[in-house]
């Protein structure tokens, strides 16, 4: 786990096992903001645990894990307050899912340092390209993608919910800045 300080606050990312309270903890409020984004208005309880039980039956997360994955989470002050999973797929690819910052953490380079910790874990398990999917009311999303060279390319699934694809391809794992672990520095 590398720390820094930053305008933010301090700062880390580090990998964190996908079943545990603090992958939960985080998850669930990935969750209730996307659903509440769905439905247009803040999501229930109940929404919540619903979208969580079809989330992580349609698209489970349990290949978010090493060998052939990881779930990295980013801290603000010793909080977490976003993440990210990454898992290999066929064609030399790996997906990024389940990107998120919490609203008190945007704006401070956060989802920028976490998708790059997520390109450098996707190429540290071998990926030569990254895919992701969002939906089309995740207009903040797309733009973000965009700004950090991915491309938006065909539908490479039929989930419900995804109705942006994109793609991008990585540098040699060798030209990848800290590409020797999945530690990464976030600040100025």
């Amino acid at each position: 786990m590398t720390n820094t300080g930053s305008a933010a606050g301090h700062t880390e990312i580090s990998p964190v096992p996908v079943g545990s309270p603090t992958a939960h903890a985080i998850l669930s409020r990935y969750l209730a903001e996307i659903v509440g984004r769905y439905h247009r208005r803040p999501a229930t309880a109940e929404e919540v645990a619903e979208g969580v039980a079809e989330q992580f039956t349609t698209d489970p997360s349990d290949d978010l894990t090493g060998p052939r994955g990881t779930f990295l989470v980013a801290w603000l002050d010793g909080r977490p307050v976003g993440c990210v999973g990454v898992r290999l797929v066929p064609g030399e690819q790996a997906e990024v899912k389940r990107m998120f910052v919490a609203p008190e953490a945007r704006r401070t380079g956060m989802g920028a340092a976490l998708l790059a910790a997520a390109e450098r874990a996707a190429g540290d398990l071998g990926a030569r390209a990254v895919r992701l999917d969002t939906r089309t009311d995740l207009v903040e999303a797309r733009a973000f993608y965009a700004r950090h060279g991915y491309l938006e390319t065909e539908p490479y699934s039929a989930e419900i919910y995804a109705d942006h694809f994109f793609r991008k391809e990585l540098p040699v794992t060798g030209d990848l800045p800290g590409c020797a672990g999945s530690r990464v520095d976030v600040g100025p």
